[in-house]
């Protein structure tokens, strides 16, 4: 499970501007207009094909655990993808991107200031540069690790320097992460 990727995909997924379909035979069905044909849903779910045309057909109705996971990933993916790029592109461009994390925060500062890292729970507004680089990242297949850093580098900016106004020689640890969360 990758937290900054998975919280990022939900805060565009709030996007929608209708839920995905319900039961797992319309599910299947959109899945395979999608897809343009029953061949590559079967091999996108890793399933036979026989069983993407029962699902189709009604036959089935409620998939094992593993394979339920996978459909509601694959038809997410696919869900609304103009809605998605439209509200990627307006955090990218005007909105921003709000960031509501719980973890430990760690300073390099100049002599005679603390750096003993603490347990934060903060909730930020980044302005849309770092929306934009985070969904940048995203869709270019970074890491988490490389999303937090991008992350951490917006919270560092925003929150501890207060837009350059304190606290010019401040590097900013973001570490044992319990909670992320974003909102568009």
């Amino acid at each position: 499970m990758t937290m900054f990727g998975d919280g990022l995909d939900t805060a565009v997924q709030r996007a929608f501007t209708r839920p995905i379909p319900k039961s797992a035979p319309a599910k299947m069905r959109y899945l395979v207009k999608q897809l343009k044909g029953t061949k590559a849903a079967a091999e996108a779910l890793g399933i036979s094909r026989r069983t993407v045309e029962r699902y189709v057909k009604g036959q089935f109705k409620r998939p094992r655990k593993d394979l339920a996971d996978r459909l509601e990933s694959e038809v997410k993916k696919r869900w609304q993808p103009q809605i998605k790029e439209k509200a990627k592109q307006r955090a990218g461009t005007t909105g921003g991107i709000v960031i509501d994390t719980r973890a430990r925060f760690g300073y390099t500062a100049a002599p005679g200031t603390t750096d003993d890292a603490r347990l934060r729970h903060l909730t930020v507004a980044l302005p849309p540069t770092y929306a934009a680089r985070l969904f940048e990242a995203r869709d270019q297949g970074a890491s988490d690790q490389q999303l937090q850093e991008i992350a951490a580098e917006g919270l560092q900016e925003v929150y501890f320097k207060d837009g350059g106004r304190r606290a010019a020689g401040l590097l900013v640890e973001y570490t044992d992460l319990e909670h992320i969360e974003f909102g568009l």
